[in-house]
């Protein structure tokens, strides 16, 4: 997913306009030769940076201005206006900054220039080393968290994972659907882990972590010593058990491996079941539609996805899959799989030369249990996301945290929070004390059609829907108690923007 901005459009900004155009709290996109630049003024500010998201390439200037802060209308990632730094993932990388000036009642844009620096000491209480145990979302951002804080001890990043960090969102949408390159998928070369000193080991897993010693053992009897230790293990496919469950053709979605062996596999085959309507299966179902394949879809819930996003929105989507020719039997439970078909308890035989997985994932908690950190459905954390032994922190999948929006403690699985908790945990082992406080927010693409969803809502007493969910052109409020927990929209960015900033203001 990339913005078409090949083309520059607006004003040329390096020929000056109008100062009266940019009132406090407006944004406005022009170009430089052929970069894109907006420009936005906040209270008596100017700024001006690029106007692309370092994420997927979304449009900023369709995004929201919150004080000195840019937010991306597509993934909400948040940057700096002052540095062009990305300060809330899922951004990694930073946008560029241009000199402004004012001359003669106009505004004039200038060659690019490096963001106001921003002050980074060493802090007296960051520990000798930082070892982080995952490599994943959670993982890469700690680390890069604190190379950009300006830690200078040693980090190391022992991921049992054979493959660099990469964007696991993508390996079922574009990149299964066959959008989407290779060179898209790892989060960075090998060059920056170099670069940052960064030692990433891959294969490297753990196998036990010793408090009292203050270190990690791994799989080939070495042990990495830590002053501060993430835990950031993920979470693991759940398995199905039924006959035929372990046939070479049934295929689970989780790593990048996961990812080429079944675009391999669907280069083969004709007929495709998934089994689990969740995200990640439909999201799989659409993907292999777009490889041409005929695709039948069996859960045990009569309406997909219906405990998480209500029933008319999981009827939408059914209807949506539907239009692209995906066969839904709902409820059903598979019975026993075979090298061509798949039975369900109902009787009913599909035939299928490809199955697929997507029953849900487990935290991965033997680490942490064997550890002795506290846990309760996943890592115990504090608002600084330290877990009940000082100086291990948690984040991710694993992690159970007090979120102050719902006022309950949660632990959701989704790729922007393990993001953010990763930035936030690293800030917390240098001392910094920085409570998470982030909305959660993740995405699912369906097809042509996003569904995007801030905040937590275990249940909800009401929906209130502005617009039509029929239409695609919706926002969608779960409400408990006259609050609102969560918001859903589609075909709405900037509403689910707005959402977000709401629920940041409005805790429990």
């Amino acid at each position: 997913m990339s913005a078409d901005q090949s083309k520059p459009s607006g004003p040329d900004l390096a020929q000056g306009i109008d100062a009266n155009q940019l009132r406090d709290g407006v944004m406005l996109v022009g170009h430089i030769g052929d970069q894109a630049v907006l420009l936005a003024k906040s209270g008596s500010e100017i700024f001006a940076v690029g106007a692309t998201c370092t994420h997927y390439g979304g449009p900023l200037g369709d995004g929201l201005l919150v004080g000195d802060t840019v937010r991306c209308p597509w993934h909400h990632a948040c940057f700096s206006l002052r540095t062009g730094e990305a300060i809330r993932a899922p951004a990694l990388s930073e946008i560029p900054c241009f000199a402004v000036e004012t001359r003669d009642g106009k505004l004039f844009v200038h060659e690019a220039r490096k963001g106001a620096a921003r002050a980074v000491t060493q802090s007296p209480a960051a520990p000798p080393s930082v070892v982080i145990v995952g490599g994943g979302a959670a993982a890469q951002a700690a680390a890069e968290t604190l190379r950009r804080e300006g830690y200078g001890g040693p980090v190391t990043v022992l991921s049992a994972d054979a493959d660099p960090p990469y964007d696991r969102p993508n390996l079922s949408k574009d990149y299964l659907a066959g959008t989407a390159s290779d060179d898209w998928i790892p989060l960075r070369d090998a060059a920056f882990y170099q670069q940052h000193a960064i030692d990433l080991r891959l294969g490297a897993r753990v196998v036990a972590i010793a408090t009292q010693q203050r270190l990690v053992r791994t799989h080939d009897g070495s042990s990495v010593p830590y002053g501060a230790l993430l835990v950031a293990t993920g979470a693991e496919p759940v398995r199905l058990d039924v006959p035929g469950a372990t046939l070479p053709h049934v295929h689970h979605l989780r790593s990048f491996a996961d990812s080429r062996s079944l675009i391999e596999a669907a280069g083969r085959a004709k007929r495709a079941v998934v089994i689990g309507a969740s995200f990640i299966g439909l999201e799989v179902a659409a993907s292999l539609r777009n490889r041409q394949l005929s695709v039948d879809v069996v859960a045990p819930e009569p309406i997909p996805m219906e405990r998480v996003m209500g029933r008319e929105i999981g009827t939408l989507v059914r209807t949506v899959h539907e239009e692209h020719g995906v066969r839904f039997h709902l409820p059903g439970k598979v019975q026993s799989i075979t090298a061509r078909q798949v039975k369900l308890e109902s009787g009913t035989i599909i035939d299928a030369d490809l199955v697929v997985v997507g029953i849900g994932v487990r935290p991965a908690l033997e680490l942490a249990d064997q550890a002795g950190l506290a846990l309760d459905r996943g890592i115990t954390v504090d608002q600084c996301l330290q877990t009940s032994v000082p100086g291990i922190f948690a984040a991710g999948d694993v992690a159970r945290w007090p979120d102050p929006h719902s006022g309950e403690k949660i632990r959701v699985e989704h790729w922007v929070v393990a993001e953010r908790q990763g930035q936030t945990a690293a800030l917390n082992m240098l001392g910094r004390k920085q409570h998470f406080d982030a909305v959660p927010f993740f995405w699912s693409m369906h097809y042509d059609m996003s569904v995007s969803y801030v905040g937590h809502a275990e249940g909800w007493d009401s929906l209130a829907v502005d617009g039509s969910i029929e239409r695609r052109d919706c926002r969608v409020d779960f409400v408990r108690s006259g609050r609102t927990l969560a918001v859903v929209t589609i075909g709405r960015d900037l509403d689910s923007l707005r959402a977000e900033r709401e629920l940041e203001l409005k805790r429990a």
